[in-house]
């Protein structure tokens, strides 16, 4: 979901009037309108509207997706997520991350799957230092 989507969601949730919500985009960002603003602007509206209480639900028909059980899983995860809101991974999706983890795991090997919540230790050690330097490059 898009940040123009959830900042209405957001404002929709926190039942803000019009002058409201204008004030808190020109407190946060200087800037009246969604429109002017960058994608790095509408993400620290997005993260002030989460400070004041706005939370994000997935959908009532949305699949969960399984929680990954070892850290160096949840890791790559938590760096994926982080690098796709600070701009530097246009696709968050599984199959992207999956394509990524292949590159370092099962490079040039067709018809493989390649699971990050499935990698050992030793397979996830070099994707998540290529996803901290993205990550580092991204801020």
């Amino acid at each position: 979901m898009n940040t123009t989507a959830i900042i209405n969601i957001a404002k929709g949730q926190l039942g803000l009037d019009e002058d409201a919500y204008r004030g808190l985009l020109v407190r946060v960002t200087g800037k009246a309108s969604l429109r002017q603003m960058t994608e790095r602007q509408r993400i620290d509206v997005v993260e002030e509207l989460k400070r004041k209480g706005f939370r994000i639900r997935p959908s009532k028909g949305a699949p969960a997706l399984p929680k990954a059980f070892q850290p160096h899983s949840r890791l790559i995860h938590a760096l994926w997520k982080s690098c796709h809101r600070l701009g530097v991974i246009d696709n968050p999706s599984r199959d992207a991350l999956r394509a990524f983890c292949k590159r370092f795991v099962a490079h040039g090997q067709e018809g493989v799957v390649i699971d990050p919540d499935m990698l050992s230790r030793d397979q996830a050690t070099p994707v998540i230092e290529a996803l901290k330097k993205m990550e580092a490059r991204g801020r």
